[in-house]
Order: C-alpha cells, then sequence, then structure tokens
C-alpha cells in the first residue's frame, strides 16, 4: 500500500488488528498523554515493522504512525502474520530478531533518559538518526526533522536543542548543507563527561 508524506497511518486508540512492514520511506510513531504533551517514540526506516501490538493481545493502538515521506508499506493482517510466523521460520527468525533488537534500544533510550544530560541525548540521537554503530557505511546526513521532533525525542525543549545544536555546529560536530551532515566526532559528547 502506498501511504503519502504526512499520512496518518493508524491513530492513537484505533482498533490492533494488523502489522506493517515499511518496504520503502520513513515512519514517525507518536504518543499524546492524556495532558496532551505529545512525544516522538521512534523514527523508522525501510526494513522495519511496526504496530505489532495486535500479535501481543493489544485491541487498541497505544499510539500513531504517520509517514514522514511517502512510504510504500505491507500491511499483514494479524491472523495472517500469527500463521507466517509459525510456518516460515526465516520469517519468524527475522521478526524475533527485529523486536530482540529493538527492545535492546528501547532500553538504551530509558537509561539514555534516567541518566544522560539532554546535551548527550541530543548527540546519541543525531547519530542513531545518522546510522553510526550499525552495519555498513554510516548516513552522514540526518533526514529532514524539525527541531521541534528532535526536542520530542530528547525530552526538551526545542530552544535548548536550537542551543546544543548551535554549539555543536561550532565545534564542527554537525554541519549543515542543505541538510544535517553528522560527523563521527559528535561521539565524544556521547562518550565523556
Amino acid at each position: 500500500m502506498w501511504i503519502v508524506k504526512n499520512q496518518t497511518i493508524y491513530a492513537q486508540g484505533a482498533a490492533c488488528d494488523a502489522v506493517f512492514y515499511i518496504q520503502e520511506g520513513k515512519v514517525r510513531l507518536t504518543v499524546v498523554a492524556k495532558n496532551g504533551k505529545e512525544a516522538t517514540i521512534g523514527l523508522l526506516n525501510p526494513g522495519d515493522f511496526f504496530g505489532e501490538g495486535s500479535l501481543a493481545g493489544q485491541s487498541l493502538r497505544m499510539g500513531s504512525a504517520t509517514a514522514m515521506t511517502d512510504c510504500k508499506l505491507l500491511r499483514i493482517e494479524k491472523k495472517a502474520m500469527m500463521l507466517a510466523l509459525h510456518q516460515e521460520h526465516t520469517l519468524s527468525d527475522m521478526f524475533t530478531a527485529y523486536l530482540l533488537g529493538r527492545n535492546i534500544r528501547y532500553e538504551a533510550d530509558l537509561v539514555d533518559q534516567l541518566f544522560n544530560s539532554s546535551e548527550k541525548r541530543l548527540a546519541r540521537i543525531l547519530l542513531l538518526l545518522a546510522h553510526f554503530g550499525k552495519e555498513g557505511m554510516p548516513e552522514t546526513v540526518v533526514p529532514k526533522i524539525t527541531q521541534e521532533t528532535l526536542a520530542e525525542m530528547v525530552g526538551t525543549t526545542r530552544s535548548r536543542v536550537s542551543f546544543f545544536m548551535n554549539k555543536f555546529r561550532k565545534l564542527g560536530f554537525i554541519h549543515y548543507n542543505g541538510g544535517l551532515e553528522v560527523h563521527s566526532s559528535l561521539l565524544n559528547v556521547v562518550l565523556h563527561d
């Protein structure tokens, strides 16, 4: 299925009846609290699954999914996904590895949120968005993302994100050139106190 940029794939509170697989494009996952505060909990890329709560018995979506770019998605009904996971061992292994990897990432995000400064959290988010630490060559140019979205992900204000982005730029850790270019030297912010 094709989804256009900024289109809602599913909304928080909607029926949880399918799993999605990203073939092309980028997807943003968000959650809105009862007081109206919104948080970005994930930015997903081709090869990522999302919406798998239905497999664990969730009846309603805990968050929303929105296309950040035009996307090509595979929508897999709950019943079909369960059957495929039982019959197709390669898919089952791939899906399990994906979920375990994502769980590790969420645990690291939680530890980061609890113990690191907003400056370190921003540096880590930028490095993750540039795919540093993953197999293959990192993407030094981060996809277009607003400072408001970065602030939601870091758990701080847009003005603090702006302050740190300017600091990182002055130190040569990042560069604006039609997009945000992240240099590996930004690791120094994460690794040193």
